[in-house]
């Protein structure tokens, strides 16, 4: 039992009208009895907004994780927006209070060693050579598992070098394709001797579209053989692909319009894994970044 009866009237409407569970209603309390102890209220009737706001910069600095700061601040809103809604309070203190963003976590990709020797392999059976030119065409290409699965024998221009996708929301582009990437599609063809326009370019069995599932499957495999056990999928080599090309060029608008991103605030995450390297050069290079042995 809680010893605010304001906080025991709320708790009150989440057991019996939202009919939340016990380890929520439980947690509700926790985060809200922890609030009145931290702030030294007597009840939720005196806090302030400079309360709420020192108690979310004592979350912070215990080193609590973004989204357990913003858990209890969200209990706290809620707790005060009923309260205000039924006249317990004149207004919600909480409302104007921000809790720290959760930190971005930066996809994991390869570098440009670990991707050329992953594309090194010389394949020696059909199985192989599919394999190899759908590597090719995620890193030469940034695509998206989906669009690669759908890519039909009519989207391919190998003369021209670009191939159709169609991506999110249906919103079709062209993508340029590498010279690796282009060749190992070239001797991949040769094993598709009989197709039409709508037929795929990547299959499996019985000649039909390969699966996105066959696909992870054997990237898992290559990385596995050819990287020493590294867990590879799709989106590491289209992250490996984006951040790259704008190591290289440093042109973030080309980069988005590569990826298909509506948003250029998707492809700004790049921009971190790039300053990311740069920092380990600095680190490494620079004689007053280095720190000192233990």
């Amino acid at each position: 039992m809680t010893a605010d009866p304001l906080i025991e009237k709320y708790l009150d409407i989440l057991k019996y009208q939202k009919q939340y569970s016990k380890n929520t209603i439980g947690a509700y309390q926790r985060d809200l009895d922890r609030f009145v102890t931290v702030s030294n209220l007597g009840s939720l009737e005196e806090a302030q907004p400079h309360h709420v706001q020192s108690f979310v910069n004592y979350l912070h600095r215990r080193d609590l994780a973004p989204r357990t700061i913003q858990r209890h601040l969200s209990s706290i809103r809620a707790c005060f927006a009923y309260l205000e809604k039924h006249r317990y309070l004149k207004s919600n203190p909480a409302v104007s209070v921000r809790a720290p963003k959760n930190q971005q976590k930066l996809p994991r990709l390869l570098d440009t060693d670990q991707a050329a020797k992953l594309l090194a392999f010389e394949p020696r059976t059909k199985l192989q050579v599919r394999d190899k030119a759908m590597m090719e065409l995620f890193y030469s290409s940034g695509l998206r598992l989906s669009e690669l699965v759908g890519i039909n024998m009519s989207d391919l221009n190998l003369g021209d070098g670009f191939v159709s996708v169609t991506g999110k929301g249906k919103k079709s582009r062209q993508v340029p394709l590498g010279r690796h990437a282009n060749t190992a599609l070239q001797k991949w063809l040769k094993y598709c001797p009989e197709y039409g326009n709508n037929t795929p370019v990547f299959t499996g069995r019985n000649a039909k579209r390969i699966s996105p599932r066959t696909v992870q499957s054997r990237l898992k495999h290559y990385g596995r053989t050819e990287l020493d056990d590294i867990a590879l999928h799709p989106h590491m080599l289209r992250h490996s692909f984006a951040s790259h090309m704008l190591e290289s060029s440093g042109d973030l608008r080309s980069v988005q319009e590569l990826l298909g991103h509506s948003d250029i605030s998707t492809t700004q995450i790049y921009t971190h894994l790039d300053f990311q390297h740069l920092t380990k050069v600095y680190d490494n290079a620079h004689p007053r970044a280095k720190r000192k042995p233990k």
